[in-house]
């Protein structure tokens, strides 16, 4: 599977895009569409600028990672949207807590409705749970039944 137009797009709104390194609710250097030092160079630090070009290479190359750990990780294709929900939790909780998060324990157990309540546990910093709800909502939510938002609340 890959990441589709609408789960990119999403995916997108919910990172933000900012061309001057800054630093992340946990503190963390980032630049672009969620880079961190964690995907590799350029290590985001003070100073550091992308143009449009390089955010969003730099954004296709990052993707493509957390994309194959998911589909790699999975007992079973799931839908577009809800594997595109889990594509944009593994982006922002990194590959190794996707890896051994109960919700991917729970898609392994065949427990499709309590991996979705399981996206909720990801709860810190606070300010991150306008954007679990919406990827739990994304995961629940077919495309054609209505779009996803970047955060449950949002327009």
């Amino acid at each position: 599977m890959d990441l589709s137009a609408v789960g990119r797009a999403v995916l997108i709104a919910r990172e933000g895009r900012r061309l001057e390194a800054y630093r992340d609710s946990a503190g963390i250097w980032t630049v672009g569409v969620g880079h961190t030092a964690a995907s590799g160079p350029p290590i985001p630090q003070a100073g550091l600028r992308l143009d449009e070009q390089e955010a969003d290479a730099l954004f296709v190359r990052d993707v493509a990672r957390f994309v194959r750990i998911v589909a790699g990780a999975l007992p079973e294709a799931l839908p577009q949207h809800a594997f595109d929900a889990l594509v944009s939790l593994c982006f922002n909780i990194g590959p190794a807590a996707f890896l051994r998060s109960t919700v991917l324990r729970r898609l392994r157990a065949g427990d499709r409705a309590g991996a979705a309540e399981a996206i909720l546990l990801w709860d810190r910093p606070a300010a991150l749970i306008p954007r679990r709800q919406g990827e739990y909502d994304q995961f629940r939510t077919p495309y054609e039944t209505a779009l996803p938002r970047a955060r449950r609340g949002d327009a």
